[in-house]
This record gives structure tokens, sequence and C-alpha cells, in this order.
């Protein structure tokens, strides 16, 4: 049976918009009969359209199960829970119906599939560490803790987005988000509560929840009116310990949790109390979109809306009294402190001499010397390097002696590099190469596959100048492209295990006295020729471990000649920034349009792969 649709002649401009899904979504519209699978031709999120005002409009003429809005896109697409529910949305709107406040009727046709897109995150499981209790407190509860809380009182706030907020126990300080402990409240956290921490605890128990217990000492109170919302955030790790608690009354709402590119939405039911403990406490941001209309799934699969009231939620937590030592850096405000009182206090003005002379000039002098040092590729850079489809384009970018150029042959290798000298011994085993600085790439924008930049960014003499670097892989990248980064770690013990830079190094105790006086010399002599630098720097005793994050590590050249009886020892002093342990995973962080895939420690390198976000996020 055909729907009235088939039996109307499509326009041309509705003819138009089918060709484009066809051709940009790879899927083919159903020439005679009906499917469960609907496009809404000429109408998306590029045009203002959203999840709520879609879903508002077709559950009065039939139940669906998927909604996939692409981002960027004028049209959307609808999974139906049968085709008689396709068939009456599309008698019943195609042609006929206006979503919102689009002045133009909106088209639909039937496809044979969906395009292909990630799971909706209603059906992917929530982020570990959250738990949602139901009915955790009951409605004369309820009305007793609305009643002792008191926010009828509390006038608006224009900074919170005309949110009434009320603190108990301590006041958060939202300009600086946090708390000072040393001025608690005379406003106590009511009495009433105390009965839901036994109750808590009892769950807790019987049910095996994985986080640790407090009874809280912090009360925020957020009063909702419909329409209003939070922005994502994360709950100041240095503020409070861990579990976050959070009781919803009088409404329930839609909580989205955001993790780079994941995304989760959470329906938090009236009366429910949310536990946040873990990965979801610290590595999760959580908000809640300001809108009127929530987009839910019932317990039968389908989607559907679901309209707002006022809302009162209750966030109880703990005072933490030490700094946070929690495993999730980029979201933690102590370990980033802690990264910027270890950043480089090098003056941007002497960062480019210092790299001119103590990096880019020392390389031209021992570029074959170092060619010589540098013949086996690392195995994990190979390893990503073979990742790459065939004929994928490829720049490694700081390539040396090019000794990553050949790892994968089946793609277009392509190398850059800032020495003369190194790229004298890439052209002489014809490998393709151009010369250029790693902070400005001349290379199209979206135009690689993949790039690496192995053991090049920590020659680079400040923050802003490594964070230029990073973008620059970034801006090259291809939408869903790769990048791989190495750095030198500050920590070369890392997991009590020496790295190879260590395990070279002779231990002293077995050096003939004469020997250890001389190299006390030659370490005196470095640190008189370490003065010639734009920079006051230490200089590093090789093999040994950092106990600075900017230093100049030597570099021995051996020359010798037929007339010469001993070898001619020449010493440059190059310039490295060794990198902390998380600082790099931050850096990746700044950076708006990459995602970090993957951090790891390699033989004494912090190491990152990113992906380049879509186009259309």
């Amino acid at each position: 049976m055909s729907s009235n649709y088939q039996s109307k002649k499509l326009d041309k401009k509705q003819k138009r918009c089918v060709a484009i899904i066809q051709n940009e979504c790879k899927i083919e519209p159903v020439a005679d009969g009906i499917s469960k699978y609907v496009a809404i031709l000429n109408a998306g999120l590029s045009t203002g359209l959203t999840e709520e005002l879609v879903l508002e409009t077709v559950e009065k003429f039939g139940k669906i199960t998927r909604l996939l809005m692409l981002p960027n896109k004028s049209y959307c697409f609808m999974e139906c829970s049968s085709t008689e529910d396709a068939q009456n949305i599309v008698q019943n709107m195609n042609g006929i119906s206006k979503i919102g406040q689009k002045e133009a009727v909106v088209y639909l046709s039937y496809f044979d599939s969906l395009p292909q897109a990630e799971d909706s995150n209603w059906l992917k499981p929530l982020p570990k560490g959250l738990v949602i209790l139901n009915d955790f407190v009951t409605e004369e509860e309820e009305k007793l803790l609305l009643d002792v809380i008191k926010m009828d009182n509390v006038e608006v706030d224009a900074a919170l987005k005309h949110r009434r907020v009320k603190h108990f126990g301590y006041e958060f300080i939202y300009g600086k988000n946090n708390v000072d402990p040393h001025k608690p409240l005379t406003n106590k956290i009511p009495q009433k509560c105390d009965a839901l921490w036994p109750r808590l605890e009892s769950i807790s128990k019987s049910c095996n929840y994985d986080f640790d217990w407090y009874v809280p000492d912090q009360l925020t109170v957020n009063s909702y009116e419909p329409g209003q919302g939070i922005p994502p955030h994360v709950d100041t790790h240095s503020a409070f310990l861990d579990p976050i608690l959070s009781l919803s009354l009088e409404s329930d709402v839609v909580l989205e949790f955001r993790k780079g590119l994941e995304k989760r939405s959470v329906l938090l039911p009236r009366r429910s109390l949310l536990v946040m403990s873990g990965e979801a406490r610290y590595d999760w941001t959580h908000g809640i979109t300001p809108r009127v209309l929530d987009v839910v799934m019932t317990a039968n699969g389908n989607l559907s809306t679901r309209r707002r009231s006022k809302r009162t939620s209750l966030t109880f937590r703990r005072l933490r009294r030490a700094p946070c030592n929690c495993n999730f850096p980029l979201l933690c405000d102590t370990k980033l402190e802690a990264l910027k009182r270890t950043e480089s206090t090098i003056e941007s003005e002497k960062a480019a001499l210092l790299e001119e002379k103590n990096v880019h000039n020392v390389y031209d002098h021992i570029a074959e010397h170092f060619s010589e040092t540098r013949h086996s590729p690392w195995p994990q850079v190979a390893d990503f390097l073979k990742s790459f489809p065939q004929s994928s384009i490829l720049l490694d970018v700081g390539c040396g002696n090019g000794k990553y150029l050949n790892c994968n042959p089946n793609l277009l290798n392509i190398g850059c590099d800032r020495s003369s000298g190194l790229l004298k011994v890439c052209s002489s085993l014809n490998y393709q190469t151009f010369r250029c600085d790693c902070i400005h790439v001349p290379v199209r924008s979206n135009s690689v596959d993949g790039c690496i930049s192995i053991a090049v960014i920590h020659h680079l003499a400040t923050k802003e100048r490594r964070l230029m670097a990073i973008k620059e892989l970034a801006r090259i990248l291809r939408p869903s492209g790769q990048g791989l980064i190495y750095v030198w770690a500050k920590d070369q013990n890392a997991n009590n295990k020496k790295s190879s830079y260590l395990r070279q190094n002779k231990s002293v105790n077995k050096q003939k006295a004469t020997e250890e006086q001389q190299r006390q010399q030659t370490q005196q002599q470095l640190e008189e020729k370490a003065k010639e630098a734009p920079v006051s720097l230490p200089v590093h005793t090789n093999r040994t471990e950092f106990l600075q994050q900017d230093v100049l590590v030597p570099w021995k050249v051996k020359n010798a000649s037929a007339q010469q009886s001993e070898a001619e020892k020449s010493t440059f002093l190059r310039y490295y920034h060794v990198f902390e342990e998380n600082e790099l995973e931050s850096l990746i962080g700044e950076v708006n349009d990459i995602k970090l895939v993957k951090s790891y420690y390699d033989q004494g390198n912090h190491c990152v792969i990113f992906e380049k976000l879509s186009k259309s996020l």
C-alpha cells in the first residue's frame, strides 16, 4: 500500500533535496511503498530546527524510536516504531505541517535506511560512576524539604541566569568556583536532611555501589523556572570530595553529560537522587540545556517530549581539606595549577633567539653525527603509521633524517624540518621533504590524513609556541585525520623502570677518580658555555634524571681524521622543555578542533594520539 505522498509528483526543489541526501548520506529513497525510515527534506539543524520541536509535532501522528539531527544539515531523519507510524506521520505532515516558527511547510520522503551514525546517546552506557536512585524520597519528604529550605524568599541572581540559589554550611563562590573552608555559614544543612544519609549508606551497601561515603557538610540549592538551565561544568576538584549528590524535587529534567565528543542524556526523575563518583564526577562535565521541552526515551524505547515545570535541586557535597589527588587531570584544577607553577618563565621575546641559537644552529652543526645515531623507528610510532589505509597522505613535521618516512611505503610520505643539514640527509635518500618551522607549516588546511611530530615540540621555549605547533598540526589535518606527538618526559624513571636514556649512564662509583674529575671539569666548562645562550638555563648532566623542566642538554660530536691521533671533541648545548605528566594532554585540551584519542608513556617520552573533529561538529 503506497502513501498519498507517492501519488504526488515531486517538485524540482524536493527532487533536489532527495538527490542531495542520496549523495551526501549514501542512502536511497523508496520509490514505491513505504518504509519506517523517513527524512524531513527541507528542515534540520542548519535551519534552526531542534529535536524537541520535531518530536512535539511528530508524536501527534506516530511514534519514533530514533531522531537523527546531523550537524550543519538542512534535513533530518526519523526511525519510526512501525511502517504504520511512518505512513501516518507522512500523510499528516508532508506538505501540510509547519514545525516551530518555520514559515514554510515541511516535505517528507521515505528512505531505505538511515545514514550511518553513532548510536543514540540514550542507548549508550552511563558514565562510569553515575548512579540514579529513583524515588529516593517520598512525596511527604519532598514537601518537608521544600518547606525547610524556603526558596520562595530568595531573590533571583542575574549573574546566574536569574536562578534562585541558596547555600548551607559553606558558600560556593561562583567567581572563584570554590569555597572558603575558613568561613562556615551560620546557616547549616537542615536537620530534615539527616534521614537521607543512613538510607543512602544502606542502599550503597546492599547494591554494592562503588563509591566512598561521607556525610555532606555543604549544600547548594538551585531553583529553576521552565526554560532555565546551567552551563556545562565539573564540580571543582579541589573544593569537594567524591561523591557529589543531587536530589531533584518538583520536576523531572534531562541532564547532559559530556566528555570530549562523547555525550550522554540522562533523565533525572522527580524525587530521584543522582550520585556522581569517580569518572562521572571528575572527568565528565554536566549541565542543563535552557529549554522548556526535554526529549526523553520512554520505557518502551520510543522518543517523546516532556514539558518542564519548576524544579528545585539540592546538591550535597563534602569539602576537601587537601589538594585533589585524582587520576583525571584534564578537568582537575589542582593539577592544572601545578602545571602553571612549573611553566617556563622564559620571556616570549627571547624564546625565538633561544631556539635559533640552541636548537636550529645546533642541529645544522650536528646533523651528520645526529643522523648516524638515529636509525631504528620506535615501534609504537611505526604501528601508528601502519594504521593508515593505502594512499593516505602523511606529513612528518620535524622529520629529522627521515627515519619514519619509509615505515609505511603505501602512504604518500612527506617530511619537513627546520634543519638544512638534516634535510640534506633526507634528500640523499630520495625522500620528499621541504624546509619550514613547525609553528608555521606552509601546507593547506584540512589536507593531510595523518601527521606526526616526534621529539620536536619539546624544543619550543614557551607554552604559547608549543601550543602554536599543536594548532598547526590540527589545522593541516583533514576531518577525522589523526596525529601523533612525542615529547621528552621530565620523569625518565616512570613506573620504577629506567628509560633507555638513563640506562646508558655508567654509575659514578665505577669510574676512576681521574675520570670523575675530568667529568666535573667538563661540566664546569659547559656551564661557562651556557652563559652564551640568550636565556640563563641550567646545563643538564647527560644520562641522569631531570631536575628542571627548561634545560640545556649537551651533544658531543666526534670528528676524527687520518692525521689526528685522537678525536677532536666539540660539544653543543640543545634547549629542551621536558614535560611533566599530563602537561601534553592539557595542551591538547586547549585546542578546540581536536580530541584526545590516547595518551601513553614510551621510553622516556610522553605521547598522545589526537583526532581532528569533523567540520560539521
